[in-house]
């Protein structure tokens, strides 16, 4: 097993879903890591878990459409490890509907979290990244930013930016840090319908329980491009149950 000793991570979205599996799965190899979530109760029970097995966590309440909180998140890791290897920019929200239902507060949360919330991950950890000579940005896209299906276009319009954010990001970041994309389909997690009209919640749920891949794919994906020697980039995984097509 790859040893990560030497990594510290820091991970928005870690209270559930990938977020708390690719949690897991690095603390498992051993990295340091610093989690970021909205909600207090849940992420201290991630921290716990982990801690439980032996590994290393410390958790930090975070809502990523707020840059002071991305920045307390790598302050936290500069000030207890002495420096951040990665950020994992993972915190997201699907709250899916028809143009016609004009759930713009939806569209907002969406805009806030998966760009906003996606720049001020940048703002706070690429000084950090420059002052070190070193540094990795891992975020969390979608398929959704390659095929667009209705209800889902605000939030495909979300993810698509995500991934040509990240891009950007890559060719200006030159030879020293490391910039991947990933981008999984249908994943079983609780966010799966959440916020949505019912009818359209009972049958992204059905889909999900049907067709869906399980997290920790995904957060073996995301550890597979940490774990790479270092000079090499892995620009972009995408992951997808072979059910979905």
């Amino acid at each position: 097993m790859p040893d990560l000793a030497d990594k510290v991570i820091a991970i928005t979205g870690a209270s559930s879903g990938i977020g708390e599996e690719t949690a897991a799965h690095l603390a498992r190899r051993g990295a340091r890591l610093v989690l970021g979530a909205r909600r207090e109760d849940r992420l201290t029970a991630v921290v716990d878990a982990i801690t439980a097995e032996g590994g290393t966590a410390t958790g930090v309440v975070v809502d990523v459409g707020r840059r002071e909180d991305l920045q307390r998140l790598t302050d936290t890791a500069v000030d207890q490890y002495g420096r951040l290897d990665v950020l994992v920019s993972n915190a997201g929200t699907m709250a899916v509907s028809p143009f016609d239902d004009l759930r713009q507060d939806d569209w907002d949360a969406m805009v806030a979290t998966h760009i906003t919330g996606l720049l001020n991950g940048i703002g706070a950890a690429l000084p950090v990244f420059r002052r070190q000579g070193c540094g990795h940005f891992v975020n969390v896209a979608s398929t959704a930013a390659y095929v667009v299906t209705s209800p889902m276009a605000v939030y495909a319009a979300t993810k698509t930016a995500v991934k040509v954010l990240t891009e950007g990001l890559r060719q200006e970041s030159g030879p020293d840090l490391r910039v991947t994309l990933v981008s999984p389909g249908f994943t079983d997690t609780e966010g799966v319908g959440k916020g949505t009209d019912p009818e359209i919640a009972a049958d992204l749920i059905r889909r999900r329980d049907e067709i869906a891949m399980p997290p920790s794919a995904v957060a073996s994906a995301i550890t597979y491009a940490i774990e790479q020697p270092e000079g090499v980039d892995i620009g972009e995984i995408v992951l997808r149950s072979t059910a979905q097509g």
